[in-house]
């Protein structure tokens, strides 16, 4: 089973719609899951998937993420391999961080027993939460998810 875990509606619905999957978001081999905001959340929702997944499982956090200028939006970044900081509010254009979110530290913690775990982001902007729109995050995903495939298998 891959495991799709979203902070936000608005990015899961990016795979619902991708997938044609039903209103319980899951299929045979494909479920998405909604975290809500923030690292708590993130945990908790992470959590509870790890505890029913078994060895051979795959759990990816996907979800956007701020950046500086040296990130084109869309961009995608590997959370494991990216200099992604996990922040609790929203960040200022003045920023001394490189690309931030606010679930992957969550996630990290939740998941670090598992072997088959994953971060993606999608750049949504360059330290402008306030234009990001529920419609743009989900175009956003929508159209990083061929390109996040080929970064390993989603069989669907």
């Amino acid at each position: 089973m891959l495991y799709i875990i979203c902070a936000l509606k608005s990015e899961a619905q990016a795979f619902v719609d991708k997938y044609k999957l039903p209103k319980s978001k899951q299929n045979t081999m494909l479920t998405v899951v909604v975290s809500g905001i923030g690292k708590a959340n993130m945990f908790s929702a992470t959590q509870k998937i790890v505890q029913k997944m078994s060895k051979d499982d795959i759990i990816v956090n996907i979800g956007i993420c701020g950046a500086n200028h040296t990130y084109k939006i869309g961009e995608i970044i590997d959370g494991f391999k990216e200099d992604l900081t996990c922040v609790d509010e929203a960040v200022s254009q003045d920023s001394i961080y490189t690309l931030v979110d606010m679930e992957s530290c969550g996630f990290i913690d939740a998941s670090k027993e598992v072997k088959n775990r994953y971060i993606f982001k999608v750049v949504s902007d360059h330290f402008e939460p306030q234009n990001i729109t529920k419609e743009k995050t989900k175009q956003l995903i929508f159209n990083a998810i061929d390109n996040i495939n080929k970064m390993f298998t989603i069989s669907t």
